[in-house]
């Protein structure tokens, strides 16, 4: 089997620009509506001058290392939203510092979306989130399941699905715990071509189920084995955390796909700054492919 590590970023954005990054921070453009935000991993020096800092809409700041609040100049546009393409994501601040999309993202749904294109493909989507992928994947004419423990995220889902003209697109809500969902689906004996995972590092499902990364994650792959078609076209893990690496989950899909063949691809996602051109990491990747 076929295994790479590699660095992506994408760089067709128009409706998201990352600024600047630095000393602790951020700064992003998300249509015409510019935030900055706390990014820990940004430890090295600001290049943009202070005044472009200075001229933002709104920022995040942190109280303590898990809570903080908008401190908000000027209130977001009330159809606030950015495209990508043909996908559309309405945005708002929330009190976890996210907006609703990660733009490095990209790199991954044009992945996806060649993987199954010309396919009427089954696609599952766990820790769906604001459901990127799973636009992805319909658009292409899948199948898709979508599945996230917050009814909240789902709901926000389907009105993103609903302004990238998805409404009448096979879409499955389902609100649930990821685990148990893929268990109950192993025991129905239903299967999918293309399989996606965004796990957070920590988290409790939908009756306080706690969700540790380290542990939990290869228990779900376990599980994920016996919901692949017999010929499957993509699986994609997705990870926000520093505890973990490209690598380590490349490993672990590669004992997934063993007997399958395929290639696996592995690294840091990224997105790069118009100030100096800098690369700021955003979260670990691998992802398997029949061919």
């Amino acid at each position: 089997m076929e295994n790479s590590i590699t660095l992506l970023a994408p760089s067709d954005w128009k409706d998201y620009e990352l600024i600047d990054c630095g000393d602790g921070a951020k700064l992003e453009r998300f249509g015409s509506y510019i935030i900055s935000r706390p990014d820990p991993r940004a430890v090295w020096q600001r290049l943009a001058p202070p005044d472009v800092w200075n001229h933002v809409h709104a920022a995040f700041v942190r109280t303590t290392k898990d809570e903080g609040h908008w401190q908000v100049q000027t209130p977001p546009p009330a159809d606030w939203s950015v495209r990508y393409k043909d996908m559309v994501f309405t945005l708002k601040p929330t009190s976890f510092k996210h907006v609703g999309v990660f733009p490095e993202q990209a790199v991954n749904w044009k992945w996806m979306r060649d993987a199954i294109a010309g396919s009427k493909s089954n696609v599952l989507n766990l820790f769906a989130y604001t459901g990127g992928a799973s636009m992805a994947a319909a658009l292409e004419g899948a199948l898709v399941t979508h599945v996230d423990s917050s009814r909240g995220t789902v709901d926000w889902a389907k009105k993103n699905a609903a302004a990238s003209g998805l409404s009448d697109k096979s879409i499955r809500w389902i609100i649930d715990d990821a685990y148990k969902f893929a268990l109950r689906e192993a025991r129905r004996g239903n299967t999918y071509d293309g399989i996606i995972l965004d796990p957070p590092r920590f988290g409790r499902g939908t009756k306080g189920e706690i969700w540790k990364i380290e542990e939990d994650l290869p228990k779900l792959l376990a599980v994920v084995r016996s919901l692949l078609s017999p010929r499957p076209r993509f699986i994609l893990i997705n990870a926000y955390t520093a505890d973990l690496s490209g690598l380590v989950i490349a490993n672990l899909l590669s004992d997934l796909t063993r007997e399958l063949g395929g290639r696996i691809t592995s690294g840091e996602l990224a997105l790069q700054a118009t100030a100096g051109d800098r690369l700021l990491p955003n979260g670990i990747f691998a992802r398997w492919s029949a061919s």
